[in-house]
């Protein structure tokens, strides 16, 4: 399989009999801690470390992995028991016992590092284990989804005689006991995995080693694999791109895989900032947005309009900032501001990452910018950092809106409620929503049934419209663009829209 030099430690050979692949992406890790990430890291740790249940094939609920049975040891969905599978052993060669999980679990709450994925651990009360095989959770309250949060990358299991009890690793190596190994790391550049040989799972993979390669452009991405340099894409095309390779030439050799998505775009604004706390400014902006037209023009058939935190194929959506403001009106917009007593155009400044969701995204602003100035109600100013400094600007509350995109960690609708709601979430910006932390997320967490939880989703969208704190943009589809001789990409992406890539491999020839 070619490579780009610099990767030397992968070979370029093209050979059925040892399985080499590369895969292209947008979604640079910002650490590999998973005590660390509660982003696009996750892609990388799905595929190196374990976590106690997952999801296999054709599965849309959480499955055992690392462990060889988990459930719910009441009626009340408090007390979560695991037993681990025998015999399993991490990187460095030591034990993946209780001891080593209740250890993960715990740091990540010791931990508490800022943008990490302490939050999702709010229903843990204690983690017991009973020998070197049983874990208990006891959770505080009644909690249907921790399954799903344990599935999670946030919970890989890491080697407690490689990661500080009390801080995050430093470095560019790691400890796990997932499919691969991680035999070299870059960061910005490449990570090289190889088939972990002692790996006890659900994973069957198909080849023998991947090198995931990190872009910073998406043009540079897709010339790699119309180059042959990758075998793959994921995440970071744009709709253009999306639509070029899907009308090439049969000649060219190239495959587009599209697939149902739950990733959505939004806007969010920060209370700190004298304007976008004001309501009436939120609330004019999301009369003048008009998400059909961003759609149209940046995304080209991609992605659809999204009037809601909850995406269509969720249980629970709704399209409530439609039913609310309809179609984008300049008129009601000027009266919203001037019932509130502002009279003079509203200056605010817009943010966004530069190298995370692909190049689409400066355009993406570009037209929010164009649509707002038309108006003539706001004066907008565009700034862009990168991913790492991005992260850092908005949970220090720098930016007064700015830009986010949301992959689910499971396939449920409380987590497109829950991680953006409270005083710490997976946005920065303090939210206080009673109602929603307080009654309705506990009310729906007692509900064994996930299909059974719209009217409390409902009500909560109700309260996100009402505050305009969050501003849903549009839904994105999934395109997987892989070289015609790979197989595997239709399965490769998991419910949580993440990249196994253990699933690809090259077509074999009778």
């Amino acid at each position: 399989m070619s490579l780009l030099s610099g990767c030397g430690v992968l070979s370029s050979d093209k050979s059925d009999s040892e399985q080499k692949l590369a895969v292209g992406t947008t979604s640079t890790p910002s650490t590999l801690d998973p005590a660390g990430a509660w982003d696009g890291s996750w892609e990388l740790y799905r595929n190196v470390f374990q976590t106690l249940v997952s999801y296999p094939n054709g599965s849309a609920t959480p499955e055992p992995d690392a462990a060889e049975k988990c459930v719910f040891a009441d009626s009340s969905n408090q007390v979560y028991t695991c037993t681990l599978r025998s015999g399993l052993t991490f990187s460095d060669g030591t034990k993946l016992d209780a001891a080593a999980v209740k250890y993960s679990i715990d740091r990540i709450l010791a931990i508490d590092a800022t943008g990490g994925p302490a939050g999702l651990l709010t229903s843990l009360d204690k983690v017991e284990t009973n020998g070197d095989r049983k874990i208990t959770f006891r959770l505080n309250k009644p909690d249907a989804t921790f399954p799903f949060v344990l599935a999670t990358p946030a919970m890989s299991l890491v080697s407690p005689a490689g990661y500080p009890k009390g801080k995050l690793r430093q470095g560019n190596t790691l400890t796990g006991s997932g499919p691969y190994n991680l035999q070299a790391y870059s960061p910005d550049s490449a990570a090289e995995l190889v088939k972990n040989v002692k790996y006890k799972g659900f994973a069957e993979r198909k080849n023998d080693a991947v090198t995931i390669r990190y872009f910073k452009d998406s043009d540079a991405m897709v010339t790699a694999l119309k180059t042959g340099a990758i075998d793959a894409t994921f995440r970071g095309l744009t709709a253009e791109q999306i639509v070029d390779l899907e009308g090439q030439p049969k000649e060219e050799e190239l495959q587009v895989v599209e697939a149902v998505g739950a990733e959505i775009r939004y806007l969010v604004f920060n209370p700190k900032d004298r304007a976008a706390r004001n309501p009436a400014v939120r609330q004019a902006i999301a009369q003048v947005v008009d998400r059909g037209a961003l759609v149209d023009k940046v995304y080209k058939g991609t992605a659809e309009p999204l009037y809601s935190m909850v995406p269509s194929g969720v249980a629970g959506h709704t399209t409530s900032f439609f039913d609310a403001y309809g179609e984008p009106s300049v008129p009601k917009a000027q009266d919203i501001l001037e019932e509130a007593g502002i009279t003079e155009p509203v200056p605010l400044t817009i943010w966004f990452t530069s190298d995370r969701y692909g190049s689409s995204t400066a355009k993406e602003f570009a037209e929010l910018k164009r649509q707002l100035d038309a108006s003539g109600l706001f004066r907008i100013t565009l700034k862009n950092r990168p991913w790492n400094s991005f992260q850092t600007g908005y949970q220090k509350g720098e930016f007064p809106v700015f830009g986010r995109g949301w992959a689910p960690d499971f396939p449920d609708p409380d987590n497109f409620v829950a991680p953006f709601v409270g005083e710490k979430n997976a946005v920065g910006t303090p939210y206080d929503t009673p109602e929603i932390t307080a009654s309705l997320l506990p009310q729906s967490r007692r509900e064994s049934d996930r299909a059974a939880v719209s009217k409390q989703f409902e009500r909560a969208q109700e309260i996100l419209l009402k505050d305009v704190r969050l501003l849903p943009l549009w839904q994105g589809k999934l395109y997987v663009a892989a070289s015609d001789d790979i197989a595997g990409t239709e399965r490769a992406l998991d419910p949580q829209t993440i990249m196994q890539v253990w699933q690809l491999h090259r077509k074999t020839s009778w």
